[in-house]
């Protein structure tokens, strides 16, 4: 049987040394600190669903385009900025 991982053939050996590994044990702590994306403050942050119209979300790839950031960075110097002028 062909083994097919990320486009590549595995063989035997290598699934054979997965194996030792994985029976040896793993340091818990060391993965799950590798687990997700690095948290952006003391702890984690909250997913906060928000819709935008269509004009509304092209406004805001515009500026991160223009700007060179990715939609989520756009958005939170968007709320960053309204925030502090408050």
């Amino acid at each position: 049987m062909k083994r097919i991982i990320q486009g590549r053939e595995v063989d035997e050996s290598q699934v054979d040394d997965w194996v030792a590994e994985a029976e040896a044990g793993y340091d818990t702590d060391q993965l799950r600190a590798r687990w997700g994306r690095a948290p952006r403050g003391a702890s984690a942050a909250q997913v906060i669903p928000v819709r935008l119209t269509s004009d509304e979300l092209d406004a805001v790839m515009a500026r991160a385009e223009r700007e060179g950031l990715n939609r989520s960075e756009a958005i939170r110097a968007a709320l960053d900025a309204w925030a502090h002028v408050a």
